[in-house]
């Protein structure tokens, strides 16, 4: 049973603000920076200016927790087969209309919904689902930065990896307090091109790619998602310069996940073709992408292959591991290439989470 606690307990002052003239402040969490006056939100409704200080109104309310594969998130080349702690809280700094979490992530926070945890509560659960790991997800973690920066610093304690699945929309300042609180892996999506993003999320892609690539040379893994839409960003233009950009600014060997939208939340236009999945995937590959899977469509393009004499190292049905081929060294075991394989195998227990 969890017991509710006064409103203060989970108000905790922001890391990342600067005080401006007439009790105004400007959150520098994520890349909007948002100008609040006094009493108001910002953008995402989760920070609070008070009396000249920024406060957030979420830290420690959870709105969904669960154990996930890490290849639920998606991370292919992180920790393959392992387990990780997943929560979410509430709100988004982005306003996409097809978003599959809309219940949690289009609404301010709501305390009565929420299950109300402490980092060491949070990290604890990791260690008593023999979680190798821990993940913010679900919601856009951007949001709760401050409970995700102090639950990494105990689990990183207790040997446990970190992962952040984003928008990416998170100003350098936050990044950087992130890389040193002890987050291991990131996944971002790529959801378009200038043009796009900016029309369906009312932000500028430029910060995205600005992150994901600071991300990566700072060491942390990085793996991206696009989700393919049917009129927002399936043309050839928009996917050959998303992986463009992959290989020339973030690295060859970075991971790709093309996946398969589904109509949801305000969004109507149909499925995505899955020749259009191929189309993107064939694409990456002409551009010279090492890693590309095909997400949402279990079955189809999930294996890892040697890039060098294509032979399957990591064969994979939807989350699951069906066999994993790499040598101890992560070399191929066919031409000895070097695979890039963050962490060690963990062999799951099959069919376990869905």
């Amino acid at each position: 049973m969890v017991i509710m606690k006064p409103k203060e307990s989970y108000m905790k002052e922001a890391l990342l603000y600067e005080k401006l003239n007439d009790k105004k402040v400007r959150c520098n969490t994520c890349n909007r920076r948002c100008v609040i006056p006094e009493n108001k939100v910002g953008f995402c409704k989760t920070r609070e200016n008070r009396n000249g200080k920024l406060y957030t109104l979420e830290y420690g309310l959870i709105s969904s927790i669960n154990v996930n594969p890490v290849e639920k998130k998606p991370l292919f080349h992180f920790w393959p087969g392992s387990n990780c702690l997943t929560i979410g809280s509430w709100s988004c700094t982005f306003i996409c209309d097809w978003c599959q979490n809309f219940d949690i992530s289009k609404v301010k926070p709501d305390f009565k919904k929420s299950i109300i945890l402490s980092p060491k509560e949070v990290v604890d659960k990791t260690i008593e689902n023999l979680c190798q790991g821990t993940s913010m997800s679900f919601s856009e973690p951007t949001t709760f930065l401050e409970f995700s920066i102090d639950v990494f610093k105990l689990a990183k304690k207790e040997g446990l990896y970190n992962t952040f699945i984003s928008n990416g929309y998170f100003t350098p300042e936050a990044l950087k307090l992130l890389l040193k609180s002890g987050c291991d892996a990131f996944n971002i999506d790529i959801k378009g091109d200038k043009e796009a993003v900016k029309k369906y999320c009312k932000a500028d892609v430029e910060f995205v790619w600005q992150n994901t690539i600071e991300a990566r040379k700072k060491g942390a893994w990085v793996e991206l998602t696009t989700l393919v839409i049917s009129e927002v960003n399936d043309d050839e233009k928009c996917l050959r310069g998303i992986a463009r950009r992959i290989h020339d600014e973030v690295g060859d060997d970075t991971p790709w996940h093309i996946s398969r939208y589904y109509p949801c939340y305000k969004f109507t236009a149909p499925s995505t073709p899955v020749e259009t999945l191929e189309k993107a995937f064939k694409i990456g590959k002409e551009v010279g992408l090492k890693f590309i899977y095909v997400g949402n469509v279990p079955g189809h393009k999930e294996n890892t292959y040697c890039p060098a004499c294509e032979k399957l190292l990591i064969e994979r049905f939807g989350f699951d591991i069906l066999s994993f081929n790499l040598k101890k060294d992560k070399k191929c075991p066919n031409c000895g290439e070097k695979i890039p394989i963050i962490g060690k195998f963990i062999e799951r227990e099959q069919n376990r989470f869905y």
